[in-house]
């Protein structure tokens, strides 16, 4: 292929990370992308300089200017825990302080990590939404680690619990950023079958390619409920203005995604300019490129966080489309025709090399060596490939970690072992299945405290669930984001049992997101005075909201209805629980849920119970401590 102009021009070495991820005394994770393949050299503080080689990182060319650098170095000597520890990445003998200078704090040479001991404090949040209005709590990240110096004052990682992108609902001017990186870096084509285009490359062209993607589909009345499902599932009148106008299709367009998410390198190699659009559409996109510019303009606070704080990641639903695997049905849609099949895939196994790798890299030995088989001398994807990489990681059952840590932490893949409805097809199916709740009892056995992570909150608010279980009964669960614990019967005893367990932990908090506000419920087992205690502790948006006036209405309803003696408490799955809310600090008289996009933070006693309980919100207020009321209030 003769080269393009923008191939004569130079490129940066790295486009983004990197990204430090799974961190042990004696195993180092990072992930990077770089414009070529580099090679690289870590270098430690107090250990020295490691090559890294073909067996410490590994390369998947995603285009002819971009390549996904997973590097997995193993020490000899454990690394200390509770100390900073300087490291640096050198290319060609410069390091990030000429590379990345943005990634260093102050005048830091370069940047550093803590392995800490304990986990006695974590931050954590999900739904990372650019172009949504509210300022980026990635940012509260960036300043907290700015103003904390001391090594064991620092959190222990940054837990992201889904939504760490949008694919399914992506503003005009980022699709258009997309479209223009994809050009520049030479990411890979791909062609299609099932849509109404015949590849990528006529996609990108297409007029309906910005905020009419639904009308990609086939023109047949058979495809109908395709569209339902698929494209137009994203739209909740009642509960979220989401919409799939701009849907994600190929694996060049998640990948793009990611780049511009994560980095504001790739924003300094792209110009993109507005397509043709109607004066409405055009109106539309003008405002949402104010709201990118100002993500964009964050960029840099953000990359610097990642790489110096351990983020561990794992999915929800947005992540690859919205409403993913929520019944039976839904499943029996998507994944029976090839071109929606296809549109999952592509953003999971994007999600593979950006996000699931570095949780647990032995996981994926297998199904990575596969990845470097997609691309070949070609700027075409090879399809028979791609298809069997997507229909392996559709069944692929190891996305869920454990971390030995201490107290243990135990993250949840919600998604993928769904336990379905045999009653109902159109039913919510249960967020474990069976086997999987097995599993999850099997991991927590013996330990004395445990942290789990579960995208959807565990207990959540009980009017919002009594509403989407309304909505469900009348055959429509798409409308309500009909997606909780308690909406499958099976799958809510199951986990409420394992709560109960003698020989499972004493102590449990449940870190959660996905709901787009904020709350904390204290969970005691009634008439049991040994306990255990479970904390549900539910973080806000990191860069979304709920709407303001419908969710001061559902909090004042809730209370109301579902205040301790009311009656209506003994018709729910968690009759046998004393749920008590947490107050927010700053929030009106009696109101229980905390509407600010932001951050959460938790920290620990050395019992593995929650201490101090905060969100940082993004909008510059004061971080709002969740406050433990009196439990005498709530009767057993």
């Amino acid at each position: 292929m003769p080269p393009t102009p923008d191939d004569l021009i130079p490129l940066p070495a790295v486009l983004a990370g990197p990204l430090l991820r799974r961190l042990e005394p004696t195993r180092l994770v990072l992930w990077l992308v770089g414009t070529r393949q580099l090679s690289l050299t870590l270098r430690l503080h107090d250990v020295g300089d490691i090559p890294l080689g073909a067996e410490q990182c590994t390369v998947i060319p995603v285009g002819r200017r971009a390549f996904i650098h997973l590097i997995e170095v193993t020490l000899q000597s454990a690394l200390p825990c509770d100390t900073l520890i300087n490291y640096d990445l050198l290319i060609d003998n410069k390091g990030i302080a000429d590379w990345a200078p943005h990634l260093r704090y102050g005048n830091a040479a370069s940047p550093n990590f803590v392995l800490r001991s304990t986990i006695d404090q974590l931050l954590h949040g999900s739904c990372r939404k650019p172009h949504h209005p509210a300022a980026d709590g990635l940012l509260c990240v960036d300043r907290l680690l700015a103003a904390e110096h001391v090594a064991t004052e620092r959190p222990a990682l940054l837990m992201m619990s889904g939504d760490q992108v949008y694919a399914d609902d992506v503003a005009g001017p980022m699709l258009r950023a997309i479209h223009a990186l994809i050009q520049r870096l030479g990411l890979f084509d791909e062609h299609l079958e099932g849509a109404v285009v015949s590849d990528s490359a006529r996609l990108y062209e297409h007029p309906a390619s910005y905020y009419h993607r639904a009308d990609l589909l086939p023109a047949l009345e058979s495809n109908e409920t395709l569209r339902e499902r698929f494209f137009g599932g994203a739209r909740k009148p009642i509960f979220t203005s989401s919409s799939a106008d701009n849907h994600l299709v190929t694996f060049a367009e998640v990948m793009a995604m990611y780049l511009l998410v994560w980095s504001p390198t790739p924003w300094t190699l792209i110009d993109p300019k507005p397509p043709a659009l109607t004066a409405e559409r055009l109106e539309r996109y003008a405002l949402e490129q104010t709201r990118i510019d100002a993500f964009k303009a964050g960029l840099c606070g953000v990359g610097r966080a990642m790489a110096h704080l351990p983020c561990l990641m794992i999915f929800d639903d947005h992540d690859v489309t919205d409403d993913w695997n929520l019944s039976a049905q839904w499943e029996e849609t998507a994944y029976g025709h090839p071109f929606s099949k296809r549109i999952i895939g592509n953003a999971l196994l994007a999600y593979l090399l950006c996000q699931g790798w570095g949780n647990n890299p032995d996981a994926f030995a297998g199904v990575l060596e596969k990845t470097r088989l997609l691309s070949s001398t070609s700027q075409y994807l090879d399809s028979a490939i791609q298809d069997d990489l997507i229909d392996e990681l559709l069944s692929f059952q190891n996305w869920h970690y454990v971390l030995p840590t201490t107290p243990a932490l135990v993250v949840l893949d919600t998604r993928t072992r769904r336990w379905r409805s045999e009653m109902n097809l159109k039913q919510p199916s249960g967020l474990l299945d069976w086997e999987a709740l097995s599993e999850l009892q099997q991991d927590l056995l013996d330990h004395p405290s445990a942290i789990i992570v579960s995208p959807a909150p565990i207990f959540g608010v009980k009017l919002i669930e009594t509403v989407q279980k309304v909505f469900s009964w009348c055959g429509y669960p798409l409308l309500v984001d009909a997606e909780n614990w308690m909406s499958h019967r099976g799958a809510a005893q199951v986990i409420l049992n394992i709560f109960r367990h003698s020989r499972t932990p004493g102590n449990y908090v449940v870190l959660s997101g996905d709901v787009h506000y904020s709350f904390v419920y204290e969970v005691l087992i009634r008439h049991r005075k040994a306990g255990p205690r479970i904390w549900q502790i539910t973080s806000s948006g990191i860069k979304n909201e709920f709407p303001r006036a419908l969710l001061e209405w559902f909090d004042r309803l809730n209370r109301w209805l579902y205040s301790p003696r009311s009656p209506l408490n003994w018709l729910t799955k968690r009759r046998r629980m004393r749920i008590v809310p947490h107050i927010p600090e700053h929030a009106e008289a009696g109101e229980r849920l905390w509407n600010s996009a932001g951050i959460g933070q938790v920290l620990f006693n050395e019992k593995g119970q929650p201490r101090e309980i905060y969100q940082h919100n993004s909008n510059g207020a004061e971080k709002t401590r969740m406050l433990a009321p009196d439990l005498a209030d709530y009767p057993d």
